[in-house]
C-alpha cells in the first residue's frame, strides 16, 4: 500500500467524523453490558440474548440509512440538490412506519423470541423484560437510521456525530441514576437506553426538517420506492448476514450461561470494531455514489482501491490490540471465571479476524454506493448457507464456543472471496442518476 494518495484527503474528512459517529453508536450497548454484566450471570446472559434479538432486528432495517445515503450521494453527484432533499424526507418517513410496526411486535412476541433464542429460567424472564422496555425507544431508533443517511449522502457527518455522541452521554448519566441509583437492576438499564434512543431520534427529525424546503417533507410515493428499489437488496443482504449473527447466538446459548455471556463479550467488542471499520466503507458509499453519478468511472475505481487498503491496516491495527489485551478487555466487563474460561477459547479467532473485516466492509460500502444491490444481496445469502452449515456442524458435534467463533470466520471468508472478484471485474461501475 502506498504511504499517500491523492484521494486520501477526502477519504479523510469524510471517514474521520463517521469513525465518532460509528463509535459513538455501539457505546450504549458496551455500558448496557459493563452495568449489567456487574448484576450477575443471568442478567449477563439475558442482555446477551437481549441484544442479539435487538441488534439483529435493527441492523436488518439499515437499508433504511446505506440505501438513503447511496441515493442521496448520487443525486447530488448528478446535480440533483432538490431530489436529494425529497429522498431525505422519504427516508424519514419510511424509517418511522417501520419503527413503530417493528417495536409493536417486539413487545408482543418478546417471550417468544427468548424462548427461540433458547433462553430458559432467570435469564429468560429478564430478558423478555428487558426486550418489552427497549421496544419503547425502537421508534425513534429508527428515525435516527434514515436521519443519518441522509445527512451522509449530503457529506454532513459533523451533526450526526454530535447528536450520537449527546445521547450516549444521556444513556450513562441514565443508566448509572437507574440502576445503581434507584436499584431498578436491568430493568433501569432498559429504561437508560430507551430513553436516550426517544431523544436522539427526536433531533434528526428537527434537523432535517430545517433543511427542508417548503413542500419538501411530504410523502412522494415515486421516491420512497427508489429508496426501497435499492434498500429491499440491502435488506436481503443484512437479513441474511443478522441471521448468521442470531444462529451464532442461538448456538452459543444451548452451551450454557457462560458461553453466551462470554459470546456477548465478545460480540459487542466485534461490533464495536465493526462499526468502527465501517468509517472508511461510509466514505466509500459517499464518494462512490457522488462520482458515479457524476460519470467519473476511473475516480470511483481508484478512490475505492484506496479505501480497501486503509481499511484492512487498521483492522490489522486492531488484530493486534486484541491480542496485547485478550487477558484484560474481558475483564470489564465480567468477573466471573468461567465467562472469562470460555472469552479465552474464542478470543485468538475474535481478534485474528479484524483485518479481514477490514477489507469487507470496506467493499461492503463501495458496493452499496454503487447501488450494486442484487449481487450484494446474492453473496450475502451464499456466505449465510456456508456459516450456517459449520453452526449445525458445531451443535452437533459439541465443538463449543471456538467453533460458534469459527463459523463466524467462514462466513466473512466467503463474502470477501466473493466481493473481491466482483470489484476486479468493474461490473458494479455504472453511471448516472436515471
Amino acid at each position: 500500500m502506498r504511504l499517500r494518495s491523492p484521494y486520501d484527503r477526502e477519504i479523510y474528512r469524510l471517514a474521520l467524523p463517521a469513525l465518532g459517529a460509528l463509535a459513538a453508536e455501539p457505546l450504549y450497548l458496551l455500558v448496557d453490558t459493563a452495568i449489567v454484566g456487574h448484576l450477575g450471570r443471568s442478567q449477563l446472559a439475558a442482555l446477551g440474548i437481549a441484544f442479539t434479538i435487538l441488534g439483529g432486528t435493527f441492523a436488518v432495517f439499515n437499508f433504511l440509512q446505506y440505501g438513503t445515503t447511496a441515493q442521496v450521494a448520487r443525486a447530488g453527484g448528478a446535480g440533483e440538490a432538490e431530489t436529494a432533499r425529497r429522498l431525505g424526507a422519504q427516508a424519514v418517513w419510511l424509517s418511522l412506519v417501520f419503527g413503530i410496526a417493528v417495536s409493536a411486535l417486539i413487545a408482543a412476541l418478546a417471550p417468544q423470541l427468548v424462548e427461540l433464542m433458547g433462553g430458559e429460567g432467570e435469564a429468560a424472564d429478564y430478558a423478555v423484560t428487558y426486550l418489552r422496555i427497549a421496544a419503547v425507544g425502537f421508534p425513534a431508533a429508527f428515525l435516527a437510521l434514515g436521519g443519518q443517511g441522509f445527512l451522509r449522502g449530503v457529506a454532513d457527518l459533523r451533526t450526526p456525530l454530535v447528536i450520537l455522541i449527546a445521547g450516549n452521554v444521556a444513556n450513562l448519566v441514565l443508566e448509572v441514576l437507574f440502576v445503581y441509583g434507584l436499584g431498578w437492576g436491568i430493568e433501569g438499564s432498559a429504561w437508560g437506553t430507551a430513553i436516550a434512543q426517544l431523544g436522539m431520534g427526536a433531533a434528526f427529525v428537527v434537523v432535517i426538517a430545517r433543511q427542508l424546503r417548503p413542500g419538501e417533507l411530504r410523502v412522494q410515493v415515486a421516491l420512497a420506492r427508489r429508496v426501497l428499489s435499492l434498500g429491499k437488496w440491502i435488506f436481503i443482504r443484512t437479513a441474511a448476514l443478522m441471521g448468521s449473527f442470531v444462529l451464532a447466538g442461538a448456538v452459543a446459548t444451548r452451551f450454557g450461561e457462560s458461553a453466551i455471556a462470554a459470546h456477548q463479550v465478545a460480540f459487542q467488542l466485534w461490533i464495536f470494531l465493526a462499526l468502527v471499520l465501517d468509517s472508511v466503507a461510509i466514505a466509500g458509499q459517499i464518494i462512490v455514489g457522488r462520482e458515479l453519478g457524476a460519470g467519473r468511472q476511473e475516480e470511483a475505481y481508484g478512490a475505492s482501491e484506496r479505501m480497501i487498503w486503509l481499511s484492512v491496516a487498521l483492522g490489522g491495527l486492531f488484530a493486534a490490540l486484541m491480542l496485547v489485551l485478550a487477558g484484560v478487555l474481558p475483564r470489564f466487563f465480567t468477573g466471573d471465571a468461567s465467562v472469562l474460561d470460555e472469552a479465552a477459547l474464542l478470543w485468538p479467532v475474535f481478534a485474528l479476524m479484524q483485518p479481514l473485516n477490514g477489507a469487507v466492509f470496506a467493499l461492503d460500502g463501495i458496493l452499496i454506493g454503487a447501488s450494486d444491490g442484487p449481487f450484494l444481496a446474492l453473496s450475502m445469502v451464499a456466505a449465510f448457507v456456508a456459516c450456517a452449515t459449520v453452526l449445525l456442524a458445531v451443535l452437533e458435534r459439541d465443538w463449543g464456543i471456538r467453533g460458534v467463533w469459527a463459523a463466524l470466520l467462514v462466513l466473512i471468508l466467503v463474502r470477501l472471496g466473493l466481493m473481491t472478484t466482483r470489484f476486479r471485474r468493474r461490473r458494479w461501475l455504472v453511471t448516472g442518476w436515471a
